[in-house]
């Protein structure tokens, strides 16, 4: 898959443009991860997945850039080489036009054109190209162009009743990604609920203060913060020092944030500091169950006491932890269902390559977690073959 997704392959390699490789990987890698490539395909997958009970889906167009920290190369075979960007510019009434951003737009557009209300449309800024990419690198906001596609998805996303998460993405980019993301926040989530999220990568050491400061701007700037928190899923490419140092530091910041958002109770924000705690949406992604739970249960339990707390919804990747996700769905307290989402990815398969890489090595620990899953399925086997030979307890 590494090699698969590097620029430049020869034809052997491309997975667009061999049928034998692209047939293969289509059939295991894509279809277990990926919505479709087409929209045919796609809207098929998004009704395949709210038959089975999900509340919604939140779907990604697959452009994207990632930076290697070791190689100190970006790669993405969403987006154009640098002189290729270059040939496909064009003067336009005297402002710069550049295609990759347009194509990237469209791209977007589409997606949000497929989706229904209450879906999540999660954005990969990145797969704009490089004049993009090079404005994020130096934490600088993107060129006019881009906030004015970005401006124009926002106000698609309102009309169809969709809401956006901006996906985290290389270190490399992410504090400008991370700076546009919160102009949009104090732009669009003005009416006491969050129609932009931001991504938050639990396991780096500088998410606090990340937060702690978008939680600042909120509280003084009267808009809704959209938290959306992730454990993290660049440790193959981004620079090591960045991130905890072991696994149960980032479990340990995961948790925090999910508890203290619930709690409205973060660092010097809410009951135990100093400052008023603002609007917040709560929205967990991830597939550790015990995070997932101990966070609704923590809901109910206050939701039910009377005490403050915030909205949470929750999500699993397509192809992933359908396990956690099912077993979310079934703890329902009355009438009251837990609102959980698939997110899924669409796009040509040489568009989905980074995506699927990430996806191959998260799964390195699939022995364990399939494990887990098969007993699952066997003990819901078992409790539907028995059930109809069950009785009732007697009056």
């Amino acid at each position: 898959m590494s090699i698969l997704s590097k620029p430049n392959r020869p034809w052997l390699f491309n997975v667009d443009r061999n049928p034998i490789l692209h047939g293969i990987l289509k059939k295991t890698f894509y279809e277990q991860f990926c919505a479709g490539e087409n929209s045919i395909e796609t809207k098929a997958t998004i009704r395949e997945l709210k038959d089975m009970g999900f509340r919604g889906v939140i779907m990604t167009y697959a452009k994207e850039t990632v930076f290697d920290h070791k190689s100190q190369e970006q790669h993405g075979m969403g987006v154009s080489a640098l002189e290729s960007e270059q040939k496909g510019e064009r003067l336009d009434s005297r402002v710069l036009h550049c295609a990759s951003i347009e194509a990237w737009r469209d791209g977007t557009l589409k997606t949000v054109d497929m989706m229904e209300e209450d879906d999540y449309l999660a954005v990969k800024l990145t797969g704009a190209g490089v004049k993009v990419t090079e404005a994020f690198a130096a934490g600088e906001l993107p060129p006019q162009q881009m906030l004015d596609a970005l401006d124009e998805i926002c106000e698609r996303c309102k009309e169809r009743k969709v809401r956006m998460l901006v996906d985290a993405e290389s270190q490399h980019f992410q504090r400008g990604i991370s700076r546009v993301t919160l102009e949009l926040m104090r732009k669009y989530n003005r009416d006491g609920y969050a129609s932009v999220y931001n991504t938050y990568q639990a396991y780096l050491k500088s998410t606090p203060s990340t937060l702690a400061s978008h939680l600042s701007a909120a509280q003084q700037e009267g808009f809704t913060i959209g938290l959306k928190l992730v454990r993290g899923a660049y440790m193959a490419s981004d620079e090591r020092s960045l991130i905890h140092d072991t696994k149960e530091d980032t479990d340990n910041a995961y948790n925090s944030f999910a508890q203290g958002a619930l709690k409205q109770s973060i660092g010097d924000f809410g009951a135990n500091g100093s400052r008023p705690f603002p609007s917040v949406n709560l929205f967990l992604a991830g597939h550790n169950k015990e995070s997932m739970v101990a966070a609704y249960e923590l809901h109910q339990k206050r939701t039910a006491s009377g005490l403050p707390t915030v909205p949470i919804r929750f999500a699993q990747l397509h192809g992933m932890s359908d396990e956690v996700s099912f077993s979310l769905l079934h703890m329902k307290e009355g009438d009251e269902i837990p609102e959980v989402y698939k997110c899924s990815t669409w796009g040509r398969m040489g568009e989905c390559l980074a995506y699927l890489l990430r996806r191959a090595i998260e799964n390195r620990d699939a022995v364990l977690r399939t494990d887990n899953e098969y007993r699952a399925l066997k003990n819901e086997m078992f409790r539907r073959l028995t059930k109809p030979f069950s009785f009732p307890p007697p009056s």
